[in-house]
């Protein structure tokens, strides 16, 4: 995996690195052939329920895909924005902010 290949490219490399058609994949999925194909073009996201099972068919770590699916979804949404490093930053901060508050919420003085 690069870090510029999206989720629907890495799904396919893998799928054609096992030899494995695509209606077979999409079966395992419970989707129909023509979905996969479109995930693996990019014109339609796959969603985190889908992970489970594209780990356990390519043998490959559910966060480790989930990374990627994720990242794609945050670059998607900011490619048009001009200031996109900005919100990146300030995102950043703002999820440590809210994990620390949930611990904080989640802790209890006795």
């Amino acid at each position: 995996m690069t870090a510029k290949e999206s989720f629907g490219e890495h799904i396919r490399a893998l799928r054609e690195s096992k030899g494995l058609p695509l209606r077979k994949v999409a079966a395992e999925l419970d989707i129909d052939p023509s979905t996969l194909s479109k995930i693996e073009r990019g014109e339609r996201s796959a969603n985190k329920e889908m992970l489970p099972v594209l780990a356990t068919i390519f043998d490959e770590s559910e966060d480790d895909l989930g990374l990627i699916l994720l990242s794609d979804k945050v670059a998607y949404d900011l490619l048009e924005e001009s200031n996109s490093d900005e919100i990146l930053r300030v995102a950043e901060e703002k999820i440590k902010y809210l994990k620390n508050r949930n611990l904080q919420q989640g802790s209890l003085d006795l």
